[in-house]
């Protein structure tokens, strides 16, 4: 990590404001992933609770990083809420089956194996909307999450080398193991920990870092980090952190936008414990007459075509450059000329509803279609260029006439 440059040695309580193969794949996929991608990038909680502030100790933006950065919680259990608003418009399901296709869940179709208990495709509901979820961790072997549903539940459960998802309502099972396949939880933040250890990349000489009080989270007594952008140009406002006294665990961690408004996506606490899980909790049989998919089974079933297609983009994602630097950064990569048709290349089709969703822009580099959030935007050019960062759309465009 970047050494701090905070603004001031500020204490707490000091008072300060805080698949059809390869075209398809890059033609449709790249802007609703772009979209879906955010919540897993940057994300956090409601307004954190400014009833009973504790009296705590002094203590420095630099001193509560490093308190973050060491700690050593091992087991926990308890239950988060997540809300998240990126402002995307409502497509009716259509971004979380064409998502799910990429990954050969339900989504795709079914017939090549997919399953609804695949969390590759199930977590992605967490990029929209309010949810809650029951977490639980017993040291880097076992840990499990369960996202709550209406009469439903849907659980991801790592036991040692076995990785299951269960889908109570289709009854279905997903299983790998970590020999076989890369444990997708990973990826999918699901507690406020998950979320700050990627914010708190981001701390380098273009951000302000600062200590904004205490309050009460789920309980625990809990100082108030506030991370911001010193750049111009980033969609961020502020990264707050509620990080417990005792522990230095992340409980909340709220993100809002440089336009204001609610938090783009919000994730905390209600409820939180230290003390070791029940082993039964991460014990996990099949039910009975349950859908089994394995993930090896799953992979051998996938169309030949359709893992050409993912092994194609995985090259041309390879080729991904940043630009910039700090909040300001942008991802830049080349589809292989696969961008989005524009104007009346556009007509009919998938390709014209996508487009109908963006901002058509022209520069030096051409013309291309801007895909925002309230968070993260994407320029896809006619000729395949991707520019995708916490950024405005003027700096999109500004990027891409710089890189022809």
């Amino acid at each position: 990590m970047a050494p701090i440059d905070s603004d001031d040695n500020t204490t707490a309580g000091a008072g300060e404001e805080p698949g059809g193969g390869r075209s398809r794949a890059a033609r449709y996929v790249v802007p609703v992933a772009v979209m879906g991608l955010a919540a897993a990038t940057i994300g956090l909680v409601p307004a954190l609770a400014d009833s009973s502030d504790p009296d705590l100790p002094k203590v420095t933006a630099e001193e509560l990083v490093q308190k973050i950065a060491e700690s050593d919680v091992q087991q926990l259990s308890g239950t988060v809420r997540i809300s998240t608003d990126l402002g995307l418009p409502d497509l009716g399901g259509l971004e979380s089956g064409m998502m799910s296709g990429m990954a050969g869940g339900p989504g795709g179709g079914g017939k090549d194996g997919g399953s609804s208990a695949d969390p590759s495709a199930k977590l992605t509901e967490l990029a929209s909307g309010s949810h809650t979820l029951r977490v639980a961790a017993d040291g880097p072997d076992r840990q499990k999450v369960s996202l709550l549903e209406d009469a439903a539940e849907y659980s991801l459960i790592h036991d040692g080398k076995d990785v299951w998802g269960y889908d109570s309502k289709s009854n279905e099972v997903y299983h790998s193991t970590q020999e076989g396949e890369e444990r997708p939880e990973k990826d999918v933040p699901a507690t406020p920990k998950d979320f700050a250890d990627q914010a708190l990349k981001a701390i380098d000489d273009t951000t302000s870092v600062k200590v904004a009080g205490t309050a009460q989270v789920a309980g625990r007594d809990a100082y108030r980090l506030v991370v911001e952008p010193r750049q111009k140009g980033s969609t961020v406002g502020a990264v707050t952190v509620a990080v417990d006294a005792e522990t230095g665990t992340p409980l909340k961690f709220t993100l809002t936008p440089a336009s204001g408004g609610a938090a783009v996506v919000d994730a905390g606490f209600t409820k939180v414990s230290f003390a070791k899980p029940d082993a039964s909790t991460f014990d996990f049989t099949p039910p009975k007459g349950a859908k089994v998919t394995e993930a090896d089974e799953k992979a051998a079933k996938a169309p030949e075509h359709g893992r050409k297609a993912e092994g194609d983009l995985a090259k041309e994602l390879d080729g991904l450059k940043v630009i910039g630097e700090g909040w300001n950064s942008i991802a830049a990569f080349d589809t292989g000329g696969q961008g989005l048709p524009t104007g009346a290349e556009a007509g009919g089709g998938l390709g014209g509803f996508l487009g109908s969703l963006g901002d058509q822009v022209k520069g030096d580099f051409g013309s291309g279609t801007v895909f925002k959030t309230r968070l993260v935007n994407a320029l896809i050019t006619e000729d395949g260029k991707v520019y995708a960062g916490a950024v405005t759309k003027d700096a999109l465009v500004k990027a891409a006439d710089a890189a022809k």
